[in-house]
């Protein structure tokens, strides 16, 4: 150990920079405790130093004062004689003043050692020609937190009916640069959901507050906001009474790992890898695996700054319950997988493809919770055909939606070759093709995905990874054979249930429809959808009609008609046909507009199709009606995912070889199912 009597600190100019530098002063007075150090900062980070009982003197180093003013104060410091200059800034002082023990600018510091914290504490054992420790272990803090600050803080918390019993998360919603701000609209869904369970305290500085007013506003009781009521050791006196910090990429998250504060860090245009969490305790980074992050610039070069808009409330609010004990921790990379299995790389762009209908598409979203659950932190997009793009946007586990228009403008083989090609831009690293096309193989083919994963048919030789293709025997669900990519992967996903978004424009549509057409809240609402995409699917009008009027009139329904504009004739057919009024809105509504109108009724009566699916992801009693008696086409691989809410009518008559819309017994089948068939099956399920 040398013997050091007079240090001099040059520290950086940043607040969350000095904080990084603070375990440097740290174990210069562990090792040092009679040393005389005096620390040299710029004016907007002095507070970080200010009343420290770590040092003998405070420089405050304006860069903006004169030539005079700077010559003066190196001689000043030339008279000191210090043993020892750390210059973590790296600047004319440390360079020219004369010391026995120094830091150097060309100092090569190994690339294993990323975090600017360690590579500051690299630097001060090179200078003082130490050792470092396997684990630095430094117990005193520099940054002094008086006892004064403390009661302050005591009185705030008091003040605000905040108990020492009460769990407290402290959320700074502002960041500095454009690139590292989450827009406040997230912060105050995310503290909606927080103030449910816990306190939650909005820290900032004065300039905040209008921010903190703006997330406070939309909260509840268990929202304060503390903008503006605390100095720099002030907070870090209310970091030690708090169980997390939600914050994004600035010196308030070094404050937190400094003070042993788990921290949720919510990561844009920052390296995580240099500037995440320190903490001993739990903390998670939440990020995108963007191609262009950690781009480490001020301003987002694609003018979206999506590496943070694709992080969702949701998300962050899971992560705080892991940490603060209330859930199961999210999974790692490859975790949850069966017992046995290889474990799967760490794939950090994920593209699931598939466009074919709306229901095909909501009965593979489990793929994308299971992704999401598995690559907490990747990039996830979905590529859907445009009719299918409400199933998926707004999804909370989906970052971006592709379209791809294979009926309209990638209809050419040329527009899908350059659709292909563009899609290298995103630069993923893995495709899940959940349905096998030729286009959808060839776009992955092209995109130059490493990894390509899907079923052996329609060009599957342009896979890497090919499952056979069995689903025509049913043998299972849609939903499970989709899940097989994953279970391909080696993981073993659990969620399997649909799930469909509700969109606040489409909500507030179906509001303004019901008041147009006279439905009231009160009202029982009963939805008829009588079309499907094939004729063999098509249960007779008539039936519907009738089965209408009976369940209208035994529990006093308002019947509502749904089907697509293709569909609107047939829609209108039904209408004429039943003795109750019903309200027909067929062609009037989009996939997410009928989710919001589905949503308010109390059964759902369909043919085998997409709306099926999306009633029972929304927990919509469902009847469904099949006709067709082949295996591929089953209620056991199409049939609605909600057992208890739900019933599948489908009768077998005895067809050798069913021919589909080619059939010539008039879709015997389906008319061997009676008006009393459904009017029995919805008695049950209103019973349930």
């Amino acid at each position: 150990m040398p013997e050091i009597k007079k240090v001099l600190f040059v520290t950086l100019s940043n607040i969350g920079d000095c904080i990084l530098s603070l375990p440097v002063l740290d174990v210069l007075r562990e090792n040092f405790p009679r040393a005389e150090i005096t620390v040299m900062v710029g004016p907007r980070a002095k507070e970080v130093f200010e009343s420290s009982r770590s040092i003998n003197k405070l420089i405050v180093y304006d860069k903006y004062m004169p030539l005079r003013q700077k010559i003066k104060l190196f001689f000043e410091l030339k008279r000191r004689s210090f043993d020892a200059v750390i210059d973590l800034r790296n600047t004319l002082y440390g360079a020219l003043l004369p010391a026995r023990f120094r830091t150097s600018p060309l100092l090569i510091i190994p690339k294993n050692l990323r975090h600017m914290k360690d590579r500051n504490l690299y630097r001060l054992y090179r200078a003082l020609k130490m050792r470092p420790p396997a684990v630095h272990t430094a117990q005193n803090r520099s940054l002094h937190i008086s006892r004064e600050d403390e009661d302050y803080i005591n009185g705030l918390l008091s003040r605000n009916n905040i108990g020492a019993d009460d769990k407290v998360v402290i959320v700074a919603p502002v960041a500095r640069g454009a690139n590292r701000r989450w827009e406040k609209e997230n912060f105050s869904r995310l503290c909606e959901l927080l103030s449910r369970d816990y306190k939650v305290i909005l820290a900032g500085t004065e300039a905040d507050k209008p921010v903190a007013g703006y997330i406070r506003g939309n909260c509840g009781d268990n929202v304060f906001d503390f903008s503006g009521l605390t100095n720099l050791r002030q907070l870090g006196s209310l970091m030690r009474r708090s169980s997390l910090l939600i914050v994004c990429d600035t010196g308030v998250s070094h404050l937190a790992s400094y003070m042993d504060t788990p921290v949720i860090l919510l990561a844009g245009a920052g390296d995580e890898r240099k500037y995440g969490p320190w903490t001993r305790k739990k903390s998670v980074i939440i990020s995108r695996k963007l191609f262009c992050r950690p781009c480490e610039k001020a301003q987002c070069g694609f003018g979206t700054v999506k590496c943070l808009k694709l992080i969702k409330p949701e998300e962050v609010l899971r992560a705080a319950k892991d940490i603060l004990g209330s859930a199961r921790p999210p999974a790692a990379p490859g975790a949850g997988r069966a017992s046995g299995a290889r474990i799967p790389p760490d794939f950090k762009r994920i593209l699931v493809v598939r466009t074919d209908r709306i229901g095909d598409v909501l009965l593979s979203t489990p793929v994308i919770e299971a992704l999401r659950k598995s690559y907490p932190n990747a990039y996830i997009a979905a590529m859907v055909s445009p009719y299918a793009k409400d199933i998926v946007e707004g999804n909370p586990y989906l970052d971006d939606v592709i379209i791809y228009d294979k009926e309209g403008r990638h209809k050419s083989w040329k527009r899908t070759l350059e659709f292909g090609f563009r899609l290298r831009e995103r630069k993923f690293d893995l495709a899940l093709v959940l349905h096998p096309t030729n286009r959808a193989h060839l776009v992955s083919f092209l995109a130059g995905i490493p990894r390509r994963v899907g079923y052996s048919r329609k060009s599957g030789f342009l896979l890497t990874d090919k499952i056979k293709h069995d689903k025509q025997r049913g043998e299972k669900h849609e939903s499970e054979y989709a899940l097989d990519l994953v279970r391909h992967l080696g993981l073993d996903p659990h969620g399997k249930a649909p799930f469909m978004p509700l969109k606040a424009e489409s909500e507030k549509w179906a509001e303004e429809l019901f008041k147009l057409e006279g439905v009231k809240r009160s009202d029982k609402l009963l939805a008829i959808h009588p079309a499907a995409s094939c004729p063999s699917k098509i249960w007779p009008n008539e039936r519907f009609a009738a089965a209408a009027d009976r369940l209208a009139e035994k529990y006093g329904f308002k019947v509502l008609i749904l089907c697509g504009p293709k569909d609107t004739e047939l829609a209108e057919d039904m209408r004429k046909r039943m003795t109750c009024q019903a309200v027909n809105l067929a062609g009037k509504n989009s996939v997410s507009q009928l989710a919001s109108v589905l949503k308010r009724c109390s059964l759902f009566i369909s043919n085998d199709s997409g709306p099926v699916h999306i009633a029972a992801a929304l927990g919509v009693p469902v009847i469904s009606i099949f006709g067709r008696n082949q295996k591929g086409l089953s209620p056991r691989r199409w049939g609605p995912v909600a057992d208890r809410l739900s019933r599948v009518l489908h009768k077998d008559i005895g067809c050798v070889e069913c021919l589909a819309h080619n059939c010539v017994k008039g879709f015997a089948c389906l008319k061997a199912i009676t008006v009393d068939d459904v009017v029995n099956a919805a008695e049950e399920l209103l019973k349930c």
